[in-house]
């Protein structure tokens, strides 16, 4: 995963964050605006709110996309990346932000954050690129050890095992051998896994949460609140 990553940050770092840019003139305006867009969307949609006195880590942060819109609101952010290509580009961007730490993960946990360390979890469009849905889960326990007492989690999984399926429509060989089209579109870290719902439960209650809220049931986009008890 590390290594699949960090060739996709030195490929183009912004569209493997947000693929709905343009792979040959990606918009950097667009870029942060949506990531502003898309934290609100998925806050709104699970009824979660980030309050200004939390500390919140951002799972999968890459290259800072919501970790920025994130800090414009808490105390403080941790991100967490298994890539250092994508953390050496977070860096940089984020370099005037100060409340921000950034970590590197080891691809199947949040080892860099103490116990009962943070206020809320957030992760989007990050899940879903796992090979092996059983590390996902894993994640979701983790977040549950890391989540204070009461602390929240809202994030996105895949509930949806055909998007993940061999054979799915990829760009023509011959686009990216010219560089006009993304590579690894074949890779399992790109095509990545789904995530049953009666795993997910599991997961959940093994990480010492409930299940607050849950919408996009059976889709691509199922995103999850859940709370430490």
């Amino acid at each position: 995963m590390a290594d699949f990553w960090d060739a996709r940050a030195r490929e183009n770092a912004n569209y493997f964050v947000d693929n709905r840019l343009d792979y040959n003139a990606g918009d950097e305006e667009r870029f942060w605006t949506a990531g502003e867009t898309d934290l609100e969307r998925m806050l709104d949609a699970v009824g979660a709110r980030l309050d200004p006195r939390d500390t919140v880590l951002d799972v999968g942060c890459g290259v800072g996309r919501l970790t920025r819109a994130i800090a414009s609101r808490t105390a403080h952010v941790h991100g967490i990346d298994v890539s250092a290509e994508m953390l050496a580009r977070a860096r940089v961007n984020l370099g005037a932000v100060a409340n921000v730490t950034l970590h590197q993960g080891d691809g199947a946990g949040l080892g860099p954050l103490a116990d009962a360390s943070v206020d809320a979890v957030v992760s989007l469009v990050v899940f879903q690129h796992i090979p092996d849905p059983a590390i996902t889960l894993g994640y979701v326990r983790e977040i549950g050890r890391v989540l204070k007492p009461g602390g929240w989690a809202a994030f996105q999984v895949s509930n949806d095992p055909s998007i993940h399926a061999a054979g799915n429509p990829t760009p023509s060989r011959l686009k990216v051998a010219l560089g006009r089209a993304p590579k690894g579109q074949d890779d399992p870290a790109w095509r990545g896994s789904a995530v049953t719902l009666e795993a997910l439960y599991a997961a959940v209650a093994e990480g010492g949460m409930r299940m607050a809220a849950l919408v996009g049931e059976g889709t691509q986009f199922c995103l999850a609140r859940t709370v430490r008890n």
